[in-house]
């Protein structure tokens, strides 16, 4: 498969091709779920993606609970469906956990993590809490370890649009429902699996350990149980593929489409499919601007950055745009803005 093929494969399947006419919890899934440090990306992400959304949709969702804020993949905080979000969780807390202990000097021990847990569990039971809050049951120390044991999710209203901190915190059994009885971790990587497929293939399966911060050799006979179709990168690599996942023909036309801060479609599990040009790559990610920055897609690839201020989305391109492509990129800027505001 050529970078061109992957490219429209890659936009058509996180329906940048075409906004779609489904629930947020369906789009989620579609997605592979959506990265959200910063609570405006998930609304800003959905709604480049998803037909006539409107913000406050958003928001009702995660209060419905048919979303769920909590951290998940790569230890960052993801916004998922409700069913999705036990499968993910279970599939990575092992390996959470492990990095958890490796990242941490002087990190408490699992033993004096999972008491903790078990005090906590039990304040919790009064309602949600705050991290100071938490801090005065188990400590700091603790506090910075205790979700790898204790699966806690943020519920609103913080981390939504009106109130951006995600920092309110409640059981995710409490929140929403208990784990599946016989949900194992084998299962829960299942869903992974199918769900980047999905969302991200053809890839291959260090790409889909990548993403979900997993060892890939416990990817890899997830994959193989699946019989996926197989491709052939440029660079050769061996590429997989769901039987039945959309590849669009190379020619399909790409609308303008912007997108949040840290949107995973840019993050280096996809770098076959070109979206974020290589020479660009240092521009959106690097350490002087750990948050990342909004960007907008040119005919399926990244050609500049956004930001909204005073009232207005600004445009910042990377090289200069023919007349008509920029109309379309000022058009669109201007939908967001009404978005925005």
């Amino acid at each position: 498969m050529t970078q061109r093929e992957l490219n429209r494969a890659l936009l058509a399947r996180q329906l940048l091709l075409d906004r779609a006419a489904l629930s947020i919890p369906g789009a989620l899934e579609r997605m592979g779920g959506l990265q959200a440090q910063y609570a405006p990306a998930m609304y800003q992400g959905l709604w480049s993606r998803v037909d006539g959304l409107l913000r406050d949709e958003v928001t009702q969702a995660l209060h419905l609970r048919a979303v769920i804020q909590g951290t998940l993949l790569r230890s960052t905080i993801h916004l998922v469906s409700a069913p999705d979000y036990w499968p993910f969780a279970i599939a990575v807390r092992e390996a959470r956990r492990a990095w958890f202990r490796r990242a941490t000097k002087d990190a408490p021990t699992p033993d004096e993590l999972a008491a903790s847990a078990v005090l906590l569990r039990a304040a919790l039971a009064d309602g949600p809490l705050r991290p100071a809050e938490i801090d005065r049951i188990v400590g700091a120390r603790h506090r910075a370890g205790i979700g790898y044991w204790l699966d806690l999710v943020r519920v609103p209203p913080s981390g939504t649009w009106e109130r951006r901190r995600a920092d309110l915190y409640a059981p995710a059994e409490d929140w929403f429902g208990p784990r599946p009885a016989n949900l194992t971790e084998a299962e829960g990587i299942a869903v992974l699996v199918r769900r980047y497929l999905g969302a991200f293939g053809p890839a291959t399966p260090a790409a889909i350990a990548s993403w979900a911060a997993l060892p890939v050799a416990k990817v890899q006979p997830v994959v193989a149980a699946l019989r996926p179709r197989r491709f052939h990168a440029e660079d050769g690599a061996e590429l997989v593929d769901l039987p039945d996942a959309p590849l669009p023909d190379p020619a399909t036309p790409a609308p303008v489409r912007f997108l949040p801060t840290w949107d995973a479609a840019l993050l280096v599990h996809a770098r076959r499919s070109g979206i974020l040009p290589e020479e660009y790559r240092p521009l959106i990610f690097n350490t002087k601007m750990p948050q990342s920055v909004g960007t907008f897609l040119v005919d399926g690839a990244v050609a500049g950055t956004w930001r909204y201020r005073d009232g207005h989305v600004t445009v910042q391109e990377f090289r200069e745009l023919p007349a008509a492509v920029r109309r379309e990129v000022d058009d669109e800027a201007e939908r967001l803005t009404a978005f925005q505001a």
